[in-house]
């Protein structure tokens, strides 16, 4: 039996800190490791077919980036305006929020899935797929944009879950396509011969399984938010607020999709190898940027529920608490990645362009991935709490106002060691910027003392 929102906002609440926190953030952790699991088996089995094909799952990574920006950016501009209504018992503006998302969602997919099959190549070479690369590339992402209708729809199914507090069935969903996934890998890519694109046929099923599971929960009415057409929004503010409350996401994603592909193209001028290695490496540093995400995942609703009923202690207390245990997690993968850089890297290929490249970014980045949680909990906190600016302007800072500049100059000053280390540059400088907005948002927003709870 599934939880009403009374019980749910009851266990919120009251429940101790470190065992919610636990208790929400472990299914979002498994669904963000699966999701880079099984992006990292493809590059891992696609490695075997050559370099060139390895660099194109690099390049496709920035399209599916874009497309993970439409789903997360209105799932969750719709979790965070869910979250605080549940908390504040106005469960009719939640179903509001969710049924109009789910359109939001719908639409956008299939957009960006017609537009990218009717000019697929010069996608890939806007993208940064050079002229070796392109065949392979283009075989994969035309897979990928087959499939973004469903994973832009389980993007925002998700999301919807999670700011529910239901993160377990959403668990159950992503993972259930992710372990497919891993399965069908090396059944199409090898046993089948389909090369590249079975890599790609194989995210596909995936992809339509995980949406099939998700779409079910809501159907069989196994959630809190319900999903009705009666509740689709005739109104352009909600549709406004669900974008504008969603605009650091669409940020954080989309420009992590530009610095992606700007990245390929300043390494295609030193070979197939860099981007390749840029690749691999970047691969293994978003597997620990999604625990960090899966967790603030966890924390995201907790905060909304409690700052939807004025309980702001509590909210501190969360946010503390994920960010200690994000740190000390970072911490200890980041010195055990880098004691072993080189071993993972040939792991990935045993080509001794591509170790050097990657085992060197493995290294920069092993120094501002202990910094990682800090920053991106204190954007959470904003975006989660529904402070669409403050939020937005961090999204920014990692992967724009900092990445961008530096990906041009950087690789000026320093060759290519100014590739490797221009995403740990960018991470510094965001943790920095973060120290500021934190401070404010407490003495801000979380002041006040509680109030009594109703």
């Amino acid at each position: 039996m599934h939880a009403t929102n009374a019980e749910q906002r009851q266990q919120m609440l009251t429940e101790p800190i470190g065992r919610l926190l636990f208790k929400k953030s472990l299914p979002t952790v498994i669904i963000q490791l699966i999701t880079v699991i099984y992006n990292t088996a493809d590059t891992y089995f696609v490695a075997q077919i050559g370099t060139s094909a390895s660099a194109a799952v690099g390049v496709v990574f920035s399209l599916m980036a874009i497309i993970q920006a439409i789903g997360f950016g209105i799932g969750m501009g719709a979790n965070s305006l869910i979250s605080p209504s549940l908390g504040a018992k106005r469960e009719q503006d939640a179903n509001v929020y969710g049924s109009t998302a789910v359109v939001m969602g719908l639409v956008m997919g299939a957009l960006i899935s017609v537009l990218g099959l009717v000019f697929l190549h010069p996608l890939m070479r806007l993208i940064g797929a050079s002229e070796t690369v392109l065949p392979y590339a283009a075989d994969y992402a035309k897979y990928i944009l087959l499939a973004a209708p469903f994973m832009c729809l389980s993007f925002v199914l998700n999301s919807i879950l999670r700011a529910e507090g239901q993160a377990l069935y959403s668990m159950i969903g992503l993972t259930t396509g992710g372990i497919l996934n891993l399965i069908l890998d090396p059944i199409f890519i090898f046993l089948l011969r389909r090369g590249i694109a079975g890599a790609a046929i194989a995210t596909m099923v995936g992809q339509l399984v995980g949406f099939t599971i998700l779409v079910s929960i809501f159907l069989r009415d196994r959630s809190i938010v319900k999903l009705r057409v009666r509740f689709i929004a005739n109104r352009p503010g909600v549709y406004w607020r669900i974008l504008r409350t969603g605009a650091p996401t669409f940020l954080r994603q989309g420009l992590s999709s530009l610095a992606s592909t700007l990245l390929n193209v300043q390494a295609m001028a030193f070979g197939d190898a860099a981007v390749a290695a840029i690749s691999i490496a970047n691969k293994l540093y978003m597997l620990v940027r999604n625990i960090v995400i899966g967790i603030g995942h966890g924390f995201q609703p907790i905060a909304g529920y409690c700052f939807g009923a004025k309980r702001y202690s509590r909210v501190k207390a969360v946010f503390w608490r994920a960010t200690i245990a994000a740190t000390v997690i970072c911490a200890g993968i980041a010195l055990g990645v880098f004691l072993f850089r080189e071993p993972i890297m040939m792991w990935f290929r045993d080509d001794p362009e591509v170790v050097k490249i990657g085992s060197d970014m493995l290294a920069f980045l092993c120094v501002s991935i202990p910094m990682m949680g800090y920053s991106t909990f204190v954007n959470q906190l904003y975006q989660s709490l529904g402070f669409a600016f403050g939020a937005s302007f961090l999204a920014s800072c990692r992967q724009g106002l900092f990445f961008l500049p530096l990906v041009f100059l950087l690789p000026v000053l320093l060759g290519v060691h100014g590739i490797e280390s221009v995403q740990a540059t960018a991470d510094v400088l965001t943790f920095l910027i973060s120290i500021p907005f934190h401070i404010y948002f407490f003495k801000k927003h979380l002041g006040d003392p509680d109030a009594q709870e109703d």
